[in-house]
């Protein structure tokens, strides 16, 4: 006996892929839709899809025809996709969203936009609880779009319960962006040291796709208005997770610490690099129901390489990986900066 009819927004993309299997499992019959209309090779055959531009005048109106019992949105992003949802709320039972912990400032109003040196970077509390204040909504940044949209959604709880999923630094196989390309193309391109600002214990909270999509199944299961931190079971230092990826891939790498922030050339900043840990609280989703997580970091770790890998096998990686260079820039490889930043270490060792 199946649960009802799910939709899935953006089911082609990292997240959507593991939330379409999850809801599978679970008994739901499932519409993936998406800009090109394509599918997972790992989906069930009984997985529609549909080619769909949620942004085009009533296209996702009209693809929902009658209705669906669930909607879960992997791509929502600013008041107007909040307004698209809530004005359908007669034809959707319940939604899952994904939000983002970009949304949360510290008690001085410091958050992700201003974390771009130690002394400009957001002080959370650890663990962050879902109480935790948040940025003002606005169309200026990602975080103000997100925290917009989540207040436009939740304002409709009476007619669109909406369960808002606030993710940590997702990681997995299909990433635009994956963060562990930091590590796997240095070891892929034989270099045996590297250089960890911060000493190395900077932490950002990660999340795997499959716990994501844990937390989606139980969202659908039981509806309800609320938001949810959303992470993995430990939240690994820079460090750990370099010394994971060497593990994985049987290397040794020299680490050498940096104290403080990364210099002008860049060197020892990585993706998860900040002057102070982002971890979040977990019991709310755990009270909420019952989640308990499908795996962990390093468990989840050797799939991801190998997905890195496989892309980088023959491509650069600013061709692979368009989305880390415009995030992260030319800076991530600079090797020559890393060398000559390394020789005067050695100089002075």
């Amino acid at each position: 006996m199946t649960k009802g009819n799910a939709w899935v927004l953006g089911a082609t993309g990292q997240i959507g892929r593991a939330a379409v299997r999850s809801l599978v499992e679970d008994g739901w019959e499932v519409t993936a839709a998406s800009l090109g209309g394509g599918r997972d090779a790992r989906w069930d055959e009984g997985v529609r899809t549909r080619a769909l531009d949620r942004d085009a005048e009533g296209a996702l109106a009209a693809a929902l025809g009658d209705g669906c019992d669930v909607l879960v949105d992997m791509v929502a992003y600013g008041a107007e996709h909040a307004r698209q949802l809530t004005g359908l709320a007669d034809r959707i039972g319940s939604a899952v969203v994904i939000s983002s912990g970009a949304v949360y400032e510290d008690d001085r109003g410091r958050s992700f936009d201003t974390q771009d040196d130690s002394d400009g970077a957001p002080h959370y509390p650890v663990p962050i609880r879902e109480s935790q204040r948040t940025l003002p909504a606005g169309d200026a940044t990602y975080g103000t779009r997100k925290i917009g949209l989540e207040r436009d959604l939740l304002a409709a709880g009476d007619t669109l319960p909406v369960t808002l999923l606030r993710a940590g630094a997702v990681h997995g196989e299909h990433c635009r962006s994956p963060r562990e390309l930091y590590f796997v193309k240095r070891l892929l391109d034989g270099r045996d040291r590297r250089v960890l600002a911060f000493g190395g214990e900077s932490r950002f909270h990660p999340v795997h796709v499959s716990n994501l999509a844990e937390l989606i199944r139980l969202a659908a299961r039981r509806p309800g208005s609320r938001v949810l931190n959303a992470g993995d079971p430990q939240a690994p230092t820079v460090a750990e997770i370099g010394a994971a990826v060497d593990a994985v891939l049987g290397r040794t790498t020299t680490t050498v610490l940096l104290a403080g922030a990364p210099g002008e050339d860049g060197v020892g900043g990585t993706p998860w690099s900040s002057a102070h840990p982002i971890v979040y609280d977990m019991t709310a989703a755990e009270r909420e129901f019952g989640y308990r997580p499908v795996t962990d970091y390093a468990q989840s770790l050797p799939a991801t390489v190998e997905w890195i890998a496989a892309q980088l096998d023959g491509r650069d990686w600013t061709e692979a990986f368009p989305a880390m260079l415009r995030a992260y820039g030319e800076k991530l490889f600079d090797y020559a900066a890393e060398d000559a930043w390394l020789a005067a270490y050695d100089r002075r060792a």
